[in-house]
């Protein structure tokens, strides 16, 4: 490395650090807890003051159940519902924002295609295909759903560095693929997969599957347009993109969405109930059964806020660095494995590792007496840990309120592990 690069890389370190030590200040948990290091962002992210102001703000001064009213102060709550959809939309790069139908989360937007498009749709016969890196919440419906169809669920093996191998994954696909159901970002490894090319391959290959991607871990790290990855569902969560817990979201063709039963039913999703039949209303009120999460809406529009003053190319560079900081790190301690894509940028901000015969889980407890918050497990990706041959593995996840002090933390743990284990 030259006098010249090594200046350059000092130059930015020293500028991320400085944006993590400024971005932390607006996170009321974490400046409360000094000696806290939290690096479980992928888990769920913390929430900035912005977000809790703006939902204190609804509830003190517009609370009333939106739709229903004919006073100014339930008009004033469906507004500001309405506007909530619009500004997440917008983050999103959703077009047609009536395509955009609240949830709680992604694994009930997951839930949700694999019921209500899924189960009039896949029969006997039929192929479902998955990857092997997928969460729980983006395998199990569709293992479910090929049980009780009678179809084939197939699984895109991975290449050694973690990643979506696209040869395999081609010959999985054909005339008998109803539904091709992938990750954008692996919550356990970081994988990023090519989304617009996936998307692409199954148009080609199985022009009768529809594509549905699970964003949850890419909505809070990545630059998201959905008018053009073209995916037919896009799922994902507030919490982990610094908005409350229990809002979410998934994205669908109009088409489709038009074409599918309702998910659940009761509330403002009718448009008309007699004695013997009901009819549903128009997108997207007729998947939003019973009272909106209003609060929470306006909670995640005001994430989506923050995230963009901050600019998602500025969260993408600040996460590298520090995952960088942390590959790098790692690979100096003896004994420490780690998992996913050597190329980082391939990878979100995750670094999935084992330290020798150390469990995880002791590691997590020894490093949370250091204050350092990490999460071991199977990650919800038991079908993953298998094809990787370990029960499990420590994840440190970083977002835009980490900074070199966390990584600082993070290794100081795992050396004191690494002794106190021998």
């Amino acid at each position: 490395m030259t006098t010249t690069q090594r200046t350059s890389g000092e130059r930015r370190a020293q500028e991320s650090g400085r944006r993590g030590q400024e971005w932390k200040r607006d996170f009321p948990l974490l400046t409360n807890a000094p000696g806290l290091h939290y690096l479980d962002s992928a888990a769920t992210s913390q929430k900035p003051r912005q977000v809790l102001d703006a939902m204190r703000a609804y509830y003190e001064g517009d609370n009333a159940n939106p739709h229903r009213g004919a006073y100014d102060l339930s008009a004033r709550a469906t507004q500001r519902y309405l506007d909530s959809r619009e500004r997440i939309a917008d983050f999103l790069g959703v077009v047609d924002t009536s395509t955009l139908l609240f949830t709680r989360g992604t694994t009930e937007a997951l839930n949700l295609v694999a019921s209500a498009w899924g189960a009039p749709n896949v029969r006997k016969g039929d192929e479902i295909v998955i990857t092997g890196l997928e969460h729980h919440a983006n395998f199990v419906p569709w293992q479910q759903l090929a049980i009780a169809a009678g179809a084939r669920l197939r699984i895109a093996e991975l290449t050694a560095q973690g990643e979506v191998d696209p040869d395999r994954l081609r010959k999985l696909l054909g005339p008998k693929t109803r539904v091709v159901a992938f990750g954008h970002v692996s919550n356990a490894l970081g994988t990023i997969n090519p989304v617009a090319e996936i998307v692409a391959l199954v148009r080609q290959r199985a022009p009768n599957a529809v594509t549905v991607c699970d964003g949850a871990q890419s909505a809070p790290h990545l630059r998201v347009r959905l008018d053009e990855l073209d995916t037919d569902f896009y799922a994902f969560s507030g919490h982990k993109m610094l908005g409350p817990m229990g809002i979410g979201g998934l994205v669908g063709r109009r088409a489709l969405l038009e074409s599918m039963p309702p998910y659940q039913t009761g509330g403002d999703m009718i448009e008309f109930v007699g004695d013997d039949r009901t009819t549903w209303n128009v997108l997207p009120h007729k998947f939003e059964a019973g009272t909106p999460n209003v609060a929470g809406a306006v909670g995640l529009a005001a994430a989506c806020d923050y995230l963009d003053a901050i600019g998602m190319d500025a969260v993408r560079a600040h996460e590298l660095h520090l995952l960088e900081q942390i590959t790098s790190r790692l690979a100096a301690i003896p004994g420490v494995v780690q998992f996913g894509p050597t190329d980082l940028a391939k990878r979100s901000g995750v670094a999935s590792f084992n330290v020798g015969d150390i469990h995880p889980h002791d590691l997590s407890t020894v490093l949370d007496q250091e204050g350092v918050c990490v999460r071991a497990g199977h990650h919800c990706a038991q079908p993953l840990m298998r094809r990787l041959n370990v029960p499990a593995t420590a994840r440190a996840s970083v977002y835009v309120y980490n900074d070199e002090a966390d990584v600082d933390a993070l290794v100081r743990g795992i050396e004191r592990a690494r002794e106190m284990f021998g």
